[in-house]
């Protein structure tokens, strides 16, 4: 490419051969007329009609030349070509206005025919100037550079659009999976933790069997966080590639209008792989014996031979935080507060709950006639859509509700852990952490909640 610099008295001479002699001003679709001389189209159509009304026929307003019938205005391509590189080229090739400028601002030129490159030709796909329009592009769909650049730039600014969009996902993807990797650590631990205990407490020919649980469930865990962070990993990789090409897309607007239009073409929205962000070890099977027996030989170690103990020595000590008892939950009437002194006094409020299966979360097991929830380790089940139902927490509302009034039930709970409260029916399905609605709303400040567990 070549660079030049046009003169205010070359573009003035230019610009008065590309006047119409009736509107006085560039030419807007030259048409040539049979005594040669070139007029805007619809300048000439206008001054015809308005002779004709005088019952002048058409003739030249520059020679007088007249012609027997109007003739046939068709389109003089050489004028349209150089009207539109002076309208291209004109504003860009003066010195720039005001103070600071950096003169006269080079313009690129034809290898070939060292013009100005003013049409962008769409089969060939590349800028050309007059000379090429006319000869080699002449029958070619041709845009001016000006609409050429519009036209990309609405294409690189789809193609931002899409990289800013998959850019959210993937951020998204990561706070989705960092979450779930600190709720997957919690419940891991928890596990253990309560496992340890039970075991801690058994006689000692169980001591082996705990020592290769708790083997078994620190190498589970350590895989299951392992391949997490392996998938968070790999979220922070798709997200700098992203971000790259965003950086790549937002140097673009710098470069002239053919590098700019050669360059755009070439940018490409990255294919970054699916993760999952999912954290769910798959433990349920395997160790489904193993807590069903610990359970069953905690009740008699911890609790039946604790208040034998306790009777025999003639002292009611308190079982451990793990020990499984019924859980009692009272909410009592707004008007009164004070209670029947015991259990027994309250078996005239005593009702019986069942599980909404609408409302359980895919982790969620129900069963016995939805009177027992069961947590799934090894991963959701497939639950048919409801808008009542818990998307995102290990969560399960009861079918039955109150209003006023006392009540109390009772419910046992045998697995590692879990979460138990009393809450308004229309809680946001949407959090991710129960206690986030279940013990922090005003609207529970008369519940009276005792977990012994």
């Amino acid at each position: 490419m070549y660079e030049i610099s046009a003169s205010s008295a070359t573009m003035e001479s230019q610009n008065s051969n590309l006047t119409c002699a009736i509107c006085l001003d560039r030419f807007k679709v030259p048409v040539t007329i049979p005594c040669g001389h070139t007029f805007c189209k619809n300048c000439i159509t206008l001054h015809w009609d308005t002779k004709s009304k005088s019952d002048i026929g058409p003739q030249c307003p520059i020679c007088n030349e007249e012609f027997p019938t109007r003739p046939i205005l068709k389109r003089n391509v050489s004028l349209s070509v150089l009207t539109e590189a002076a309208i291209s080229t004109g504003p860009s090739c003066r010195e720039p206005q005001g103070r600071g400028g950096d003169g006269a601002k080079a313009m690129q030129l034809c290898d070939r025919h060292k013009k100005p490159l003013v049409q962008y030709c769409k089969q060939d796909k590349k800028p050309v100037c007059p000379e090429c329009s006319i000869s080699e592009c002449k029958n070619h769909q041709k845009e001016s550079l000006e609409v050429e650049r519009e036209n990309q730039k609405l294409l690189l600014n789809s193609k931002g659009k899409e990289v800013q969009k998959l850019l959210e996902e993937t951020q998204k993807s990561i706070s989705d999976l960092a979450e779930n990797i600190n709720h997957a650590k919690v419940s891991l631990e928890q596990t253990s933790s309560w496992m340890k205990l039970k075991f801690s407490t058994l006689i000692k020919t169980l001591s082996e069997k705990q020592e290769a649980t708790e083997l078994f469930l620190l190498e589970q865990k350590e895989t299951a966080i392992s391949e997490a962070e392996a998938h968070l990993a790999q979220l922070m990789e798709n997200s700098q590639i992203l971000k790259e090409s965003q950086v790549q897309i937002a140097a673009l607007s710098t470069l002239s209008d053919t590098d700019f239009i050669r360059k755009s073409t070439l940018v490409e929205v990255p294919h970054c792989k699916d993760v999952p962000t999912d954290v769910s070890p798959n433990l349920q099977d395997r160790i489904n014996g193993v807590t069903d027996v610990l359970s069953r030989v905690s009740k008699l170690v911890s609790e039946d031979l604790e208040k034998a103990v306790g009777t025999a020595v003639g002292q009611d000590k308190d079982g451990s935080p793990q020990d499984k008892r019924p859980v009692l939950a009272v909410v009592p009437s707004p008007a009164a507060f004070s209670l029947p002194g015991g259990k027994e006094g309250l078996s005239a409020y005593r009702c019986s709950l069942t599980f909404d299966p609408r409302t359980a979360n895919g982790h969620l097991s129900l069963s016995l006639e939805n009177r027992r929830a069961e947590h799934l380790i090894s991963g959701p089940r497939p639950v048919p859509p409801y808008e009542v139902r818990f998307d995102h927490t290990w969560q399960v509302l009861c079918f039955q509700s109150f209003k006023s009034g006392r009540h109390y039930w009772e419910l046992e709970v045998s697995k590692p852990w879990a979460y138990v409260g009393v809450t308004y029916e229309t809680i946001p399905r949407e959090f991710t952490w129960l206690k986030q609605e279940v013990f922090k709303s005003p609207t529970n400040t008369d519940l009276r909640f005792q977990p012994l567990f």
